[in-house]
């Protein structure tokens, strides 16, 4: 029918630990959705989460609050927060009536920073599959703050917790690290960025943790871990500094290769225009269309000589 509004949303679920950084990812993705002419919908799904800094269009505090079910029911934050999120679970037609009147936006779910939502308790993976039958196709964006990188032994366990992730959130899923600008004064990598983005030979890793000698004696365990990762081999990171525009758009790239987001000529034209802006000069966007123009043109005249000789 003519006219009609969009079947199909697309979206991401921002996940991670505390402090990683999702709503501040959430403020910059959608300034830089909007400046390439989407209209985005932000919900915050975070019952913990307030004063927000992004204009939102859903919020979970409208249906439950963490502080009153804490006091309720004699919670902490954590219970608290699980309990939140069942609830949220059990009332799915809340959350459907506001997104329905949203169609054709595209959505950005500021989700809890528990990390046990994410890695074993079935609420939000419940919450994400019914989006499914809703036909809202999101992509899971885990971010974890870079810093961790700095640490061997922490980043085996990001790597761990982030595999684990992957497997229970069952989503096309894009791994981040995040605070990208901040990882020099985190102190001395002691591998290229590369390594950690990779997620390249981590035998290096056990390596350098045999120095230390608290470590020493946990090698084997260390050794299975790490064998575990590279036996399922599905973890690599995208770095991401969410002040820089390039780093945001390898981001979106990827968020929409992942969910099979298709962007058309004018949100293309508006990319071009706002790297161009970024950089100070013509971006290479510009360059390549016409090389491309030019390779077309040049493909179109061959066509017509070969038929002429025909």
């Amino acid at each position: 029918m003519a006219g009609a509004a969009p079947t199909t949303a697309f979206g991401q679920a921002v996940i991670g630990p505390p402090g990683s950084g999702k709503t501040t990812y959430c403020l910059g993705m959608s300034e830089f959705l909007r400046a390439l002419g989407r209209r985005v919908a932000v919900v915050n799904l975070d019952p913990a989460n307030e004063g927000l800094p992004y204009e939102c269009a859903v919020d979970v505090g409208e249906l439950v609050g963490l502080g009153d079910v804490m006091d309720a029911l004699r919670l902490g934050p954590n219970g608290g927060l699980l309990y939140c999120m069942e609830y949220l679970e059990a009332n799915l037609d809340w959350l459907r009536a506001k997104l329905d009147p949203l169609r054709g936006h595209y959505f950005l779910f500021d989700c809890p920073g528990q990390v046990e939502l994410c890695t074993h308790h079935g609420a939000l993976r419940s919450i994400f599959s019914q989006m499914a039958h809703w036909d809202l196709r999101l992509t899971a964006v885990h971010l974890v703050d870079s810093h961790y990188c700095t640490d061997p032994a922490k980043f085996i366990s990001v790597l761990c917790t982030s595999l684990a992730t992957m497997l229970h959130v069952e989503l096309p899923h894009v791994n981040l690290l995040s605070k990208m600008d901040l990882i020099e004064h985190y102190g001395k990598l002691a591998f290229n960025l590369d390594y950690y983005t990779e997620v390249l030979d981590l035998s290096y890793l056990l390596d350098h943790l045999a120095s230390d000698p608290f470590f020493r004696h946990y090698r084997q365990l260390n050794e299975k871990l790490v064998q575990l990762i590279e036996d399922y081999s599905l973890v690599s990171f995208i770095p991401l500094n969410i002040q820089d525009k390039e780093s945001v758009q390898r981001v979106l790239q990827a968020v929409d290769k992942a969910n099979g987001y298709c962007f058309g000529v004018q949100e293309q034209r508006s990319l071009e225009a706002m790297m161009s802006a970024a950089v100070g000069a013509d971006f290479h966007f510009s360059t390549t269309l016409g090389l491309q123009e030019k390779y077309l043109a040049s493909s179109d005249q061959s066509v017509e000589q070969e038929t002429m000789q025909l």
